[in-house]
């Protein structure tokens, strides 16, 4: 798996002005992208991933996720639903409104 590169890691600004037209007062999502903006950045995952393979997720905005997942208490499949659907979430991992996100992961044996 190699490493995506992102198009860029602002906030889109439509996603910016649906996220704060309908959260006038934040959410913890836009909270932890508008203190920890620039905490992280691709290129600080560089070396964690083959220069050739299939692109792999942004590591940027998994750590993202996971720091969300944390802060919120949401199991794989919650955190990866608020990420299709919450603005919030789109916001803080610097997402189109339409971005379709991604899945969980699949574990042998478990019930969907």
């Amino acid at each position: 798996m190699s490493l995506r590169p992102r198009s860029g890691e602002q906030v889109p600004p439509l996603t910016a002005r649906v996220a704060r037209a309908s959260n006038p007062g934040g959410t913890t999502a836009i909270w932890v992208r508008d203190r920890l903006n620039g905490l992280w950045r691709e290129e600080d995952f560089a070396d964690w991933y083959p220069r050739d393979g299939r692109p792999g997720l942004s590591p940027a905005q998994l750590a993202t996720v996971c720091v969300l997942q944390f802060l919120l208490g949401l199991p794989d499949r919650q955190a990866a639903e608020a990420v299709r659907c919450r603005i919030g979430f789109k916001y803080a991992m610097a997402m189109e409104p339409d971005d379709p996100g991604f899945h969980p992961p699949q574990c042998a044996g478990r019930l969907p």
